[in-house]
């Protein structure tokens, strides 16, 4: 088959986009064709060489994979070839508390694909088929690929530990990001006021276009003063924070008495402070969130099939040109998802 790896760590010249093995697959495993596979921050990280990972080299990198099933182990119970897919973006091991718990993604041994195990940057993969969710005729791969890891992140972020209330104000950082796009989606879900966060006129815009009710640019204006002018000087019940360090000071400003404050990432630094007084004054929570759980995905999942959530694309490159894929994503040019077709 062929495939984009990593032999070695380093910049978007590390990609090889070259012949592979066909891998094999097991019993109670499908065999997948991939067809479009999108980016994630996480590609450039571990393309650079995360401090902590050490996959096989050489590595396929690729967490948000759609495509269709080519071939069944013996033992599928759901499945059948020919049927279009999405993967979900991690495996767990299906045998620890946490899993059996639905808290997979607390599980020591949750890997996300193209991170500590190879992913979709590539023609066949050999995957568990509960991993596999079927998708409507009416998405296309491209789409489907472009859902997975963000609108997952996004929804447990809100859903989950901002415990999102119906018609409240949310800031969500960096609406040009794929968590971002999402979030601002899932947000107005809840028929919340969005405030969103993004760089220049046309991210602005955009960012509007899908849901957001006032619009900050992050490179020009002062972000906590802009909140507290669109809410009357109260602030903002929860803020969707995945940026770090350049913004953490102005999305702590911006929190409203008793706000809940959620992070999924640090894209700009992970070094923050914060001032103990305020936080047990004000009476605002803090909390970090990793991933989702496999509920959570087929839960927001209904909402994107229903065509009530959609998937942001900004641009699709064929698998042969992957670096130019990776650059977009490191110049900060894209609105929404970075997608390979293959």
């Amino acid at each position: 088959m062929k495939a984009a790896r990593i032999h070695n760590y380093g910049g978007p010249e590390a990609l090889r986009y070259e012949e592979a093995p066909d891998p094999a697959f097991e019993p109670d495993e499908i065999l997948l064709r991939v067809r479009a596979c999108a980016l994630n921050h996480l590609d450039l990280w571990v393309r650079r060489g995360l401090p902590g990972l050490s996959p096989s080299m050489p590595h396929i990198l690729g967490s948000d994979i759609a495509g269709e099933v080519a071939a069944c182990g013996a033992r599928r119970r759901r499945l059948s070839p020919g049927q279009r897919v999405l993967l979900a973006p991690a495996v767990s091991c299906r045998q620890c508390e946490a899993c059996l718990s639905g808290r997979d993604n607390e599980c020591r041994h949750y890997a996300i694909w193209g991170a500590a195990i190879p992913g979709g940057n590539c023609e066949l993969m050999a995957v568990p088929e509960w991993a596999a969710i079927p998708i409507p005729d009416n998405l296309s791969f491209e789409q489907a690929a472009a859902v997975p890891l963000v609108f997952l992140t996004a929804w447990h972020m809100l859903a989950r530990r901002a415990a999102l209330q119906l018609g409240e104000d949310v800031l969500v950082l960096g609406a040009s990001s794929g968590v971002g796009s999402a979030a601002v989606q899932i947000a107005k879900l809840f028929h919340c006021r969005v405030i969103a966060t993004a760089g220049g006129e046309e991210k602005l815009d955009k960012a509007k276009r899908i849901g957001a009710d006032h619009a900050i640019d992050h490179y020009r204006q002062d972000i906590a003063a802009e909140v507290k002018r669109f809410t009357g000087g109260r602030g903002v019940d929860v803020v969707i924070e995945h940026t770090g360090s350049a913004t953490w000071a102005a999305s702590l400003s911006s929190l409203a008495p008793g706000g809940r404050l959620v992070t999924c990432g640090a894209t700009t630094g992970y070094e923050a402070s914060i001032d103990l007084r305020r936080l047990f004054v004000k009476r605002q929570t803090l909390s970090g969130s990793f991933m989702g759980t496999l509920g959570d995905l087929h839960q927001v999942l209904k909402f994107v099939f229903r065509g009530q959530l959609k998937p942001v694309i900004d641009q699709v490159f064929p698998l042969s040109e992957i670096r130019a894929a990776h650059e977009r994503l490191e110049r900060h040019e894209h609105f929404g998802k970075v997608v390979v077709a293959i």
